[in-house]
């Protein structure tokens, strides 16, 4: 299938390999007691599963063509004609009633990762997605490791990540120039307190100068040091998500706290 100009600049390659598709649709385990919320379905391969098995099911795609086509074959799908950066993804999943709220996607590589922050608020129950493997490896990373960054900690903050397994780009059509990765995100119930935009500005901060001090690092942050049990002159690639969430908690009140 040719692409459109829209697709080409998200970066977006439909899933066509049928045995991956029966890889994916059988990790889902997807019944009637669910309400799918599904991101980036384009010719609607997966759409097409969900359909029939899920309680109820809101695909969200940002292509008027597709979209137009994937409502008229699968009149049992809402599609939603929308870019998913601007969508209200919430109120889409609060659709779900009593069933379960899920989210699925094959995201497009080049927004995949302001695209997983915005989700990651949402209130899904679990999230299943399709990423570039660059980018399932940096929402697992583990500190000390060369993925380990920004993505790594806002991610883990909010869910448990598990790597599902990884598909060529043989199994894409167009084929991309890199692998491909299935990951499952599952919210926390006990997630750490911490003000969501204090932590994604002290994350933002430290990761743009990931190789200096945490003091140098952090220098325009009002950071009390003495009051953390934290080495001023470690790395920030070398905190853990509790480090940074106890950094954030640490700042004084009145500090403005973009988002």
């Amino acid at each position: 299938m040719a692409r459109s100009a829209k697709q080409r600049a998200l970066g977006q390659h439909f899933l066509t390999d049928t045995s991956a598709l029966d890889r994916v649709f059988a990790v889902l385990d997807i019944d009637a007691s669910d309400h799918v919320l599904e991101i980036g379905p384009g010719a609607g391969a997966l759409t097409m599963r969900l359909g029939k098995e899920a309680g109820s099911v809101v695909a969200v795609e940002v292509d008027r063509n597709l979209a137009t086509s994937l409502q008229a074959r699968l009149p049992q799908v809402e599609v939603v004609c929308a870019d998913a950066l601007k969508a209200d993804l919430a109120g889409l999943l609060d659709r779900a009633g009593e069933r379960r709220r899920r989210v699925v996607g094959n995201l497009p590589y080049n927004i995949a990762s302001p695209l997983l922050t915005r989700l990651f608020e949402a209130g899904a129950e679990d999230m299943h997605f399709m990423v570039q493997a660059e980018v399932a490896r940096r929402l697992a990373a583990a500190p000390g490791s060369k993925t380990y960054g920004r993505l790594s900690v806002i991610a883990q903050w909010h869910c448990r990540i598990e790597l599902l397994f990884e598909l060529g780009p043989g199994s894409f059509s167009p084929p991309p120039k890199v692998r491909s990765a299935f990951v499952r995100l599952e919210p926390l119930p006990d997630r750490l307190a911490c003000d969501a935009a204090a932590l994604r500005r002290v994350v933002r901060t430290a990761f743009a100068k990931r190789r200096k001090t945490l003091a140098n690092a952090l220098e325009s942050l009002p950071v009390d040091w003495s009051a953390l049990r934290i080495d001023p002159k470690d790395r920030p690639e070398n905190l853990s998500v509790a480090d940074f969430v106890a950094i954030a908690n640490g700042l004084p009140a009145n500090v403005g706290r973009p988002s």
